[in-house]
C-alpha cells in the first residue's frame, strides 16, 4: 500500500465498509501513507464522533485518534446523515402505501451525497483546512414525518410515516432482504436519531461548499421512480 501512495500529496480517505474492520483498515492506511510521505490527509468520519451514541461512531472516533497520533497534517470531515439512507426506501413506501421506520419526532439534519462530496472537493483542493475538524450537516432539520409529507407531494397521494419499535422495523428490514446485522444497526441507528443523535445546527455544510444543502422536497424528487 505504501508503494502505491507513492508521490501522493494529499489523500483523501474515505470510511471503508466494512464495518468492524474499519479501524484496522483505515490505521494501515495511514501507517502506509506515513511511510510513503503523504503530505496530508483528508478523513471521512461521522458526525459529532467525539460524542455520538451511534455504533458506527466508535471505529470513527479510533481512526481520529490514529490520524491525530501521525503526525500526518490532517482535516476532519464528520459527514452527518446522507438523505439517500432514507430516499432509498422511497418505493417500497409508495409499494406499501407507508413510510416506515424508528426514528419518532427525530430532528434530521440531512444532506446528499453529493453536498458532502462538493465538501470534499472544498477541503482538497482549498488552503487552510489542516487541523481542522468540520461537522457537516444539512442546513435544515427534518423528521420522517417532513420526508413522508413531502414523498406524499411528489406521489400526489398520502403517504404517511408510521413510526414502529425499533424490534419491529428491524424485523421489516431483514424480511426485505437486507442482512441481519445491518438490519438491527439501521433500527438502532433510527433510534438513536429520535433522542437527536443526527441533528446539527452549524451550517458548516453549506459555508464550506458556498450554497444551500440540497433541499428535502428536492431530494425526494429526484429519488421518486421514473413514470
Amino acid at each position: 500500500m505504501a508503494a502505491a501512495l507513492e508521490g501522493v500529496e494529499t489523500l483523501l480517505l474515505i470510511s471503508s465498509s466494512e464495518v468492524g474492520q474499519r479501524a484496522v483498515q483505515h490505521r494501515n492506511v495511514i501507517e502506509a501513507a506515513k511511510r510513503a510521505g503523504v503530505g496530508r490527509i483528508v478523513y471521512t468520519s461521522i458526525l459529532h464522533a467525539d460524542r455520538s451514541p451511534i455504533s458506527l461512531a466508535e471505529e470513527h472516533r479510533a481512526t481520529e485518534a490514529d490520524l491525530a497520533a501521525s503526525g500526518i497534517p490532517a482535516t476532519i470531515l464528520r459527514n452527518g446523515w446522507y438523505v439517500e439512507n432514507y430516499t432509498a426506501s422511497i418505493p417500497p413506501a409508495l409499494a406499501n402505501g407507508a413510510f416506515v421506520g424508528s426514528a419518532g419526532d427525530g430532528k434530521l439534519s440531512l444532506a446528499s451525497r453529493a453536498d458532502y462530496a462538493d465538501a470534499a472537493v472544498a477541503v482538497l483542493t482549498g488552503q487552510g483546512h489542516e487541523g481542522r475538524t468540520y461537522e457537516l450537516a444539512g442546513d435544515d432539520a427534518v423528521t420522517l414525518s417532513d420526508l413522508a409529507a413531502e414523498l406524499s407531494k411528489a406521489a400526489g397521494r398520502a403517504i404517511p410515516y408510521q413510526n414502529l419499535p425499533q424490534d419491529t422495523y428491524a424485523g421489516i428490514l431483514k424480511g426485505a432482504g437486507i442482512p441481519d446485522a445491518f438490519a438491527e444497526g439501521l433500527a438502532a441507528w433510527d433510534v438513536d436519531a429520535s433522542q437527536g443523535a443526527l441533528f446539527d445546527d452549524g451550517r458548516q455544510l453549506s459555508r464550506l461548499i458556498g450554497r444551500p444543502t440540497t433541499p428535502l422536497a428536492q431530494a425526494v424528487r429526484d429519488a421518486l421512480p421514473a413514470a
